[in-house]
C-alpha cells in the first residue's frame, strides 16, 4: 500500500512539470513555408525550424502561414483571407522580402498610428492588430531577417537577387532587421535577432560559389566576398550552387539543415516559458 501511494505521488510530481498543449501559428516567407515542403528545395533541407521547435517541445502543434514570396505587405493586404485562427503563440518572421521589392521601410510613427499599408511599419501594425484580434493574451514573437548572400533560384536560374552586402534602392536589409526590432521593443515582444546571430553573418552562408573564372572560363569555386564581382549568366551557366557548396543556406538565401537549426534553438528557449 506504501508503495502505491508513493507511485501515485511521484506520478502527481512529475505531471505537474509536463506542458500543456499549445497551438502555434507561424507567419512568415518562404523561409517560414519550405519547412513542409522540402521537395521545393530538392530535398536539400529536411526540417525546418518548426518542425526542430516541435520536436524539442512536443506539446506545441504549429500551423504554417509561409508564404512564397510574400512581403509584410502582402500579408498585411490579404490578413482576412488567410484563414488565421485563434493560437496561443503566434510568430511574424518577414522582411526579407521587403527589403529585396524595395519596400518602404517607413519609421515607428507608421506603426504608433497605425498608418495603413504604404510602409513595413504600418503592415506590421495591420497583421499584429490582427493576431491581437483572434487572441489578445497569445504571446507574439518576431524573428528579423537573416542576412543573404547572391540567391539563385535552384528551378530557374532566372531567379537571383545580390545579397545584403550591399544597398538595394536606398535601403539596407539591416535596417529592415532593427525596424522589427524596434517594434519588439515598442511592444515588449520577444525578438529574435537572425541579422545579427552569430554562426549566420554572410561569410558562413555558404562555402562557396561555383563561377567561371572571367579570364580562363574554368569553373571556380569563389568564397564570399570574392565571388561578389565574378558574373554569372543564368542562360549558360552551371548552377552555382552545388552540394559541396552548402553551409548555413544552400542557395545563398534559404537555411539548410544547419542554418534552420540556428533559428530555432532561441525560439525553443522562448517557447518554453509559455
Amino acid at each position: 500500500m506504501k508503495k502505491l501511494t508513493f507511485a501515485i505521488v511521484l506520478l502527481a510530481f512529475f505531471s505537474s512539470f509536463s506542458f500543456k498543449e499549445l497551438s502555434w501559428v507561424a507567419i512568415g516567407d518562404s523561409i517560414t513555408y519550405l519547412n513542409d515542403h522540402q521537395k521545393e528545395t530538392d530535398n536539400r533541407i529536411t526540417k525546418g525550424y518548426m518542425t526542430l521547435v516541435v520536436e524539442r517541445l512536443p506539446h506545441i502543434k504549429y500551423v504554417n502561414q509561409g508564404h512564397n514570396g510574400w512581403t509584410s505587405g502582402g500579408i498585411a493586404n490579404a490578413i482576412e483571407k488567410l484563414n488565421l485562427t485563434k493560437a496561443d503563440v503566434y510568430s511574424i518572421f518577414l522582411g526579407t522580402n521587403d527589403w529585396w521589392q524595395s519596400r518602404p521601410l517607413g519609421q515607428l510613427t507608421d506603426y504608433k498610428n497605425n498608418t495603413g499599408n504604404n510602409t513595413v511599419y504600418g503592415s506590421f501594425r495591420i497583421i499584429i492588430d490582427k493576431l491581437r484580434s483572434l487572441n489578445p493574451a497569445a504571446p507574439i514573437i518576431l524573428i528579423t531577417p537573416m542576412q543573404r548572400v547572391d540567391f539563385v533560384y535552384l528551378f530557374n536560374f532566372k531567379n537571383n537577387a545580390f545579397g545584403s552586402y550591399k544597398p538595394k534602392n536606398g535601403q539596407t536589409l539591416e535596417s529592415f532587421a532593427m525596424a522589427i526590432d524596434s517594434i519588439g521593443k515598442y511592444e515588449k515582444f520577444p525578438v529574435v535577432d537572425l541579422y545579427h546571430t552569430k554562426g549566420l553573418e554572410m561569410e558562413n552562408l555558404v562555402k562557396f560559389k561555383r563561377l567561371k573564372n572571367p579570364q580562363t572560363g574554368a569553373y571556380t569555386n569563389y568564397r564570399f566576398p570574392d565571388s561578389i564581382n565574378i558574373p554569372f549568366n543564368p542562360e549558360t551557366d552551371e548552377y552555382p550552387y552545388p552540394i559541396a557548396s552548402i553551409d548555413m543556406t544552400y542557395d545563398g538565401l534559404h537555411p539548410s539543415d544547419k542554418g534552420y537549426e540556428l533559428i530555432a534553438s532561441p525560439l525553443i528557449k522562448i517557447m518554453k516559458r509559455y
